[in-house]
């Protein structure tokens, strides 16, 4: 069979197999597998252990060798040889929500489109590369590499499945991740979180307690501080909160204790320029009303949080990925009269994180008063150049499939990608279909299909290059 020919038959099983797609894939959606309290075998809860077991018996059924790596991620293969081409799909979801139309978990059809949590992100995608490797198998047997399809369950909350899965299994030459946009994400940000901390200021402003914000990835929407008012200064305070220009701003009194309450808008960490922070509001504030002898300290505390970064001394950008961000993603009071801030940084992939701190160190120890860096976590970039042989693949097969010639994508988000080597993020989906993590989430039957016969051209030319890399 000629390589075309090879390509064509594929396409024309998956055709064949429309209508068990369609099946398989509802089914899958109607499980409501949202992460739960652990049990035995079910560290994500049972319904994602349900889900898990589907998969797996579907792959057994269709004559491939399962593993279950104690009910966090399973994966299923064929083929032989030294190399092996990796699929990365989740099969949890996030949490449901008010508002919708169609049942969450009832995978009902209605215009055309399957309604159900999981739609797009990520079920649907897996599904479709599943059936992909079905095709593969039927169609060429052994094609001479191994085909391994990994179900992850903890994507959505943490990636436990795939840590679990690289503790103790195989990275692929080469892999795929149906988990983003077309035609592939060749560059993911590095993330790192800093959490720096700081002795309360103290002066005429005396700040006693502040909070704001639960996670790093998501800007801060409410915020409230108690700062004690010298009563000398008490006056010129009020003076300044007649004054103040800023409507998300409310204040009360309390004796010498002021309270400020800030409303702001929530986003995602990487995106800090669609929300507004509430935090960053507060300190704008105090450092607009400090006295002479504080306002270099609160000025300072207010460029610390700027989302370029710039305060903490990272501002910067590279061509492939673009500018560094920087969110303010929590803000809290310690037990022992210090502040401390959480800063969720997204740096251009051709960065080291290492380098980073090093630089971040450095610039707190020019601050006034004392900053320190309480803590580091660092999630390294993901970076494929353009001519990378799995790059240039995905792209050849996406304008074979649909006529479009558009660059490859990068991002401040985190895919399964990130960690497990050599893979990247692909295509899922087109207008439509979503939108992920909202109501009424959705994923057009046709454009499953569409998915399928992409993914079906992707996984034979992948077989090919992957036979050439070891």
């Amino acid at each position: 069979m000629s390589h075309d020919a090879e390509v064509a038959a594929v396409q024309a099983w998956i055709e064949e197999h429309h209508d068990d797609l369609l099946r398989d894939t509802r089914a899958m959606l109607q499980i409501p597998s949202l992460e739960e309290d652990a049990l035995p075998n079910a560290p994500f809860g049972q319904a994602n252990r349900d889900a898990l077991d589907l998969m797996l018996k579907w792959a057994d059924e269709s004559g491939m060798t399962t593993t279950d790596l104690e009910g966090f991620c399973g994966f299923a293969e064929f083929g032989s040889g030294p190399a092996m081409v990796m699929s990365l799909g989740h099969l949890d979801v996030v949490p449901v929500g008010p508002g919708w139309k169609h049942e969450p978990f009832g995978a009902e059809v209605d215009g055309g489109y399957i309604y159900a949590r999981g739609a797009s992100d990520d079920k649907g995608p897996t599904m479709a590369f599943f059936y992909a490797a079905r095709a593969v198998q039927a169609v060429l047997g052994d094609p001479g590499v191994r085909v391994r399809s990994v179900f992850g369950c903890n994507e959505e909350s943490g990636f436990k499945c795939v840590e679990r899965y690289m503790q103790t299994e195989e990275s692929p030459t080469i892999g795929v991740a149906p988990d983003a946009g077309w035609p592939c994400i060749h560059g993911e940000k590095g993330i790192a979180d800093f959490v720096i901390e700081r002795p309360m200021p103290h002066g005429a402003i005396t700040l006693l307690s502040m909070e704001g914000g639960q996670r790093p990835n998501i800007v801060i929407d409410s915020c409230r501080a108690v700062c004690a008012i010298d009563p000398a200064y008490r006056a010129t305070m009020e003076g300044f909160i007649a004054d103040s220009w800023d409507r998300n701003l409310s204040f009360s009194w309390e004796g010498d204790h002021l309270t400020i309450e800030a409303v702001g808008k929530a986003a995602h960490g990487s995106y800090p320029f669609g929300g507004d922070n509430a935090a960053i509001r507060i300190f704008r504030f105090l450092k607009e009303a400090a006295p002479l002898e504080q306002e270099h300290d609160l000025d300072s505390l207010h460029e610390v949080t700027h989302i370029g970064g710039n305060g903490i001394g990272i501002a910067g950008s590279d061509e492939a990925s673009g500018a560094l961000t920087c969110n303010l993603g929590i803000v809290r009071t310690t037990e022992d009269d210090r502040l401390q801030l959480t800063l969720n940084v997204r740096y251009p992939v051709t960065w080291d994180g290492d380098e980073l701190k090093a630089k971040v160190e450095a610039k707190l120890l020019t601050l006034p008063d004392r900053y320190w860096l309480e803590h580091f976590r660092d999630s390294k970039p993901l970076y494929f150049p353009l001519d990378h042989p799995l790059v240039k693949t995905i792209c050849e097969v996406h304008h074979a499939e649909t006529g479009e010639t558009k660059a490859p994508g990068t991002m401040g988000g985190g895919t399964y990608a990130r960690a497990v080597p050599n893979c990247v993020a692909i295509g899922t989906g087109w207008a439509g279909d979503g939108p992920a993590h909202e109501t009424d989430e959705r994923m057009k039957i046709d454009h499953l299909f569409k998915m399928a016969r992409i993914y079906g051209h992707l996984l034979v030319k992948m077989c090919r290059v992957a036979k050439t890399m070891v």
